[in-house]
């Protein structure tokens, strides 16, 4: 771990204590693991107190570990049980391991202008049939579409956001296509009804198949003279 990370890494526990379920060194950045139930006190923190001062947020991401090799059946503590920090996973070691025991993930990319430094902080949400977190529009602002991309594209829901709805895909659209069970051809497509004289939506026509590869050739092409000098 470098100096400055481990500078960063003693005020992240300093200042906010058990807040912080794990932290692990990768790619030369902190990742601070934190619980669903502490997510807006803990990032108000890391917003106001003086050691750390991450005045703004660069995004929020929605990841789907369902088809991680580390993910687990069921939540637990929150969907937190992460290893330790090796020390040395900035440096070209491997990086720690992560257990996952919860499906979805939303990972905030914060930066502060004051010290010069980048933290990610990463909330396991504890439900995956009906994945929620809270809002932190009101801390930052530039939340509000973020959030919004992470519900449009994985299904996350965040409560006391001001405005969540669609962002990418179309109002009528059914599902979340970042999700890993998303079908490829989707559920529902829209055409233009002459009939009706409007755009309808209806259930995809599209057959699922399965394209295999076809090699066409002579059953003697070896034989060949040109073959045979290459």
């Amino acid at each position: 771990m470098s100096q400055r990370n481990q500078t960063l890494a003693a005020a992240l526990t300093e200042v906010l204590g058990d807040r912080v379920a794990g932290l692990t060194d990768a790619l030369g950045e902190l990742t601070a693991e934190v619980r669903a139930r502490d997510l807006r006190a803990t990032m108000t923190m890391l917003r106001d107190r003086e050691a750390l001062r991450f005045e703004q947020l660069l995004d929020v991401c929605g990841v789907d570990y369902s088809t991680f090799t580390g993910h687990g059946a069921g939540a637990a503590d929150e969907g937190i049980d992460t290893a330790a920090d090796t020390g040395a996973a900035g440096d070209g070691a491997a990086a720690p391991t992560l257990n996952v025991r919860s499906r979805f993930a939303c990972v905030y990319h914060l930066l502060s202008l004051t010290h010069n430094q980048r933290l990610r902080v990463r909330v396991f949400v504890p439900d995956d049939a009906f994945p929620v977190v809270e809002s932190v529009v009101d801390v930052w602002p530039s939340a509000n579409w973020f959030e919004r991309e992470a519900f449009d594209l994985y299904g996350v829901m965040f409560t006391g956001h001001p405005d969540l709805r669609r962002i990418l895909t179309d109002y009528g659209f059914v599902g979340h296509p970042f999700r890993k069970d998303f079908p490829i051809s989707g559920h529902v497509e829209m055409r233009f009804d002459p009939q009706q004289g409007r755009v309808i939506y209806q259930p995809v026509t599209i057959e699922p198949r399965e394209i295999v590869p076809r090699i066409v050739r002579e059953d003697a092409y070896a034989d060949d003279p040109g073959f045979a000098k290459g």
